[in-house]
């Protein structure tokens, strides 16, 4: 069965606005478009599991859909569903509207109201400044998967660079994998009784400022954030029946960052940090990392990316997160064919604890209208009562047929 999260309620009240926004609009519509894709996945561990009921092999189906409504003036509609019913963990049994808004556009600002999905960042393994939009951990551990945001997203475009001023009314829960999940710490984290530090709880108003420019061959991006914080900290508690869980606490911040990067010749630098404020003391965290494109490799069509980075993050020890002193490295191979094939494989060296995360990305089209993906993860030495040490007995892979439409 399909479940909505206790914030899913979202939807008939924006359903609502986007209606009357369609009905009234004085602009006649030029273009009605339906695109997606449809999914079959399957996954399997390689060890057996650590956790009563849980499964080492597993399959969901999902689908990702946009409908995209255009008016002459520019302006648009956007409404992108997302779905997926899996197989073996309830949790990861899902529905969400990762898009629902209008879009009012005139020459030099553009206004954004409804659910949207807004990115910030640079890098390729870590992407610390990216806090807009809540992570959907149940479908991937690599952040990259957001829910989407209620918000009014204004955007003035000038000369001089571009500012962007964010009102968020409602806050998104983290999502996370249930009693029967893999990929999960080893208590249950308890989303059906978060805790807040604010009063409001979710309905807290959250706002953003982001100023981005380009200077030559560098792009960069200074922002500031200041509401409930969308990474929470897991408080070990007790349920209702008397079993330890562990519930999700969101604190109150304050998150001024910096994202940039520059294009010299084949180089690409990369490079994200902040400063925030609410997680007891201050921190600072930072990634440093560089993309070197190799083309045509020993004479033929295929082009070598080389990628490096190095993020560290000095909050207090029981507050770290997964990334917190590590070095990453990664080969990116494109093979330029009419398929569109690639390989991606990322190494992840945690410093301090001698942890070590090997990754596996690859993925051909088979037709004009499908695709296969191929993803895979082993964890290894993973230090006792660290975060990855969790993680230590869920190495999996992951096949993916993706249809398109």
């Amino acid at each position: 069965m399909v479940t909505l999260h206790r914030n899913g309620f979202l939807a008939p009240p924006v359903l609502g606005l986007m209606g009357l926004i369609t009905l009234f609009s004085p602009f006649p519509c030029l273009a009605l478009e339906l695109s997606g894709s449809a999914m079959v996945e399957g996954r399997l561990f390689l060890h057996g599991p650590q956790f009563a009921g849980q499964r080492s092999q597993g399959g969901s189906l999902a689908v990702n859909a946009e409908l995209y409504h255009g008016f002459e003036d520019g302006s648009s509609l956007i409404l992108s569903p997302f779905a997926r019913l899996d197989s073996a963990d309830r949790e990861r049994s899902h529905l969400d509207l990762r898009e629902l808004n209008y879009l009012h556009v005139r020459d030099s600002w553009e206004l954004r109201l409804g659910l949207g999905k807004v990115f910030w960042g640079a890098c390729e393994f870590v992407h610390l400044v990216d806090i807009i939009n809540q992570t959907d951990l149940v479908e991937s551990l690599d952040g990259e998967e957001k829910l989407g945001q209620p918000m009014a997203h204004l955007s003035l475009v000038r000369d001089w660079g571009v500012i962007d001023a964010f009102l968020l009314p409602y806050f998104r829960e983290r999502t996370f994998a249930g009693v029967k999940g893999r990929l999960r710490p080893s208590l249950v984290v308890d989303t059906d009784h978060p805790l807040y530090e604010s009063g409001s709880e979710e309905r807290h108003q959250d706002v953003a400022l982001r100023y981005s420019h380009s200077l030559g061959d560098i792009d960069f991006g200074l922002s500031f954030f200041k509401g409930t914080s969308r990474e929470p900290f897991l408080i070990a508690s007790l349920d209702k029946g008397g079993n330890p869980v562990l519930r999700p606490y969101y604190e109150q911040i304050n998150q001024t960052s910096l994202d940039l990067q520059g294009v010299f010749g084949s180089w690409l630098v990369k490079a994200e940090a902040l400063y925030r404020t609410g997680y007891g003391r201050g921190f600072v965290a930072t990634t440093l990392g560089f993309e070197y494109t190799l083309v045509g490799i020993f004479d033929s069509g295929l082009d070598l990316g080389l990628i490096g980075e190095y993020v560290f993050d000095d909050r207090q020890q029981d507050r770290a997160g997964l990334f917190n002193n590590d070095l990453m490295a990664g080969m990116r191979l494109a093979f330029n064919d009419a398929a569109s094939s690639e390989i991606l494989l990322g190494v992840i060296q945690d410093l301090d604890h001698g942890s070590r995360l090997l990754t596996v990305e690859a993925g051909r089209r088979l037709s004009d209208f499908s695709r296969l993906n191929l993803e895979a993860a082993f964890f290894m030495d993973g230090a006792t009562g660290s975060v990855d040490n969790a993680l230590g007995d869920d190495d999996f892979v992951k096949l993916e047929l993706v249809y398109y439409f």
